[in-house]
């Protein structure tokens, strides 16, 4: 029997922490490649953050199976953050997530009307 995809969007929020000086002057230096006109929702997801250096944002579409739900698609893209942020040796906490279920989510069109 197959299984269904669904397609979600994660945004994957969390904070900065004890960031080295070397890492902020990184991400002070590529900061305007981060700002939210960068933003879009992709699979190797897309960072975010402001000059403040306080919160970041990652956003994802994550694709899994739909018996897996929310949760699944919450952990994998958190797992994604992380690892990326491990990667670029970049300290954090906090991260959590907010999903929306692209399959499901019902679209309100104005002006349109039912008969």
């Amino acid at each position: 029997m197959a299984t269904t995809e669904h397609t979600y969007r994660v945004i994957v929020r969390g904070k900065w922490d004890g960031l080295t000086a070397e890492s902020r002057a990184k991400l002070l230096a590529e900061a305007d490649d981060h700002g939210l006109s960068q933003l879009r929702f992709i699979p190797e997801g897309s960072l975010a953050y402001d000059t403040a250096l306080y919160s970041f944002s990652y956003r994802y579409v994550i694709v899994s199976a739909a018996e897996d739900g929310e949760e699944m698609a919450a952990a994998l893209a958190e797992d994604k953050a992380e690892t990326a942020l491990k990667e670029a040796g970049l300290t954090f906490r906090e991260l959590r997530s907010t999903v929306t279920d692209m399959d499901t989510m019902k679209i309100n069109r104005k002006g349109r009307q039912c008969s």
